[in-house]
């Protein structure tokens, strides 16, 4: 059973050309992008597709590299905007073998629909296919859809991807110090003490206490300065197709062979 390709979308308040530079420029999009922690671009002739290296560390002692090929389309008749890549990695360690993408820049009145849809082949046979369908694919749905909230945050509110992780982080830890105060009613007994006359009613009160502290934690929605996968789409509105350009890179050879060469063709 094929597992079907990634798609996300975001809707962003911001300039165009701002949203192509901080997504095209690899030192500006390795900071919002959690699925990598560093991209370089490789030299090239002019007219030529972009050639680069990327590196993402999948543990604090495990890092992953690969390569890939680029190619964007600035000026369309329509005036939307298109990126297009093919990516791989040799490391046997990676469960991403190889894949393509592409991202789409769609103005739509005040806003701009940034989204992105691609796919790639996991190796390690039955067992990778079975790793990506229940636990990896859906992670990188979840990554890509949380790094475009802190995009449009750095866009649209001037809150940097290093501030925009800091809160994440922060209200994440209060959450998690609500759930399990919740779940193990830690801290319970020293408040119905200070509760006097009114311990037995609130003694009686405190599963229904239990309930809407858990639910809070669990539900209530993410403050407005936090990133959240929740804020994207992530089913395309209609039926797709991956653009034109995409097939250009087609016609080059695979980006693994790329991994002994510095210098594009």
């Amino acid at each position: 059973m094929r597992n079907a390709g990634l798609y996300i979308e975001a809707r962003i308040h911001a300039s165009l050309d701002d949203l192509w530079a901080r997504t095209q420029d690899p030192s500006l999009h390795q900071r919002w992008d959690l699925r990598f922690t560093e991209i370089t671009y490789l030299p090239r002739a002019e007219g030529e597709p972009q050639r680069f290296r990327y590196a993402t560390r999948a543990l604090p002692f495990l890092g992953v590299a690969g390569t890939g090929v680029s190619a964007g389309e600035k000026e369309r008749p329509d005036g939307t905007r298109t990126s297009a890549l093919r990516f791989s990695s040799p490391s046997r360690l990676s469960l991403l073998a190889e894949g393509s993408g592409y991202w789409r820049y769609v103005p739509d009145g005040d806003t701009i629909r940034f989204l992105t849809g691609y796919d790639y082949r996991p190796r390690w046979g039955v067992f990778g296919a079975a790793a990506d369908r229940v636990l990896f694919r859906p992670l990188m749905g979840w990554a890509t859809a949380w790094s475009f909230d802190r995009l449009r945050l750095w866009l649209e509110r001037g809150i940097t991807p290093e501030r925009a992780r800091r809160n994440w982080l922060a209200e994440l830890s209060v959450r998690a110090v609500a759930i399990a105060v919740a779940c193990t009613g830690f801290g319970y007994g020293e408040v119905v003490r200070l509760t006097g006359p009114f311990a037995p009613l609130f003694f009686y009160a405190m599963p229904l206490l239990t309930l809407v502290l858990l639910s809070l934690a669990l539900l209530a929605p993410p403050l407005p300065t936090t990133p959240a996968a929740r804020r994207c789409l992530r089913t395309p509105p209609a039926r797709t197709r991956a653009p034109r350009l995409l097939g250009t890179l087609d016609a080059l050879d695979s980006p693994a062979g790329l991994e002994n060469s510095e210098n594009p063709r």
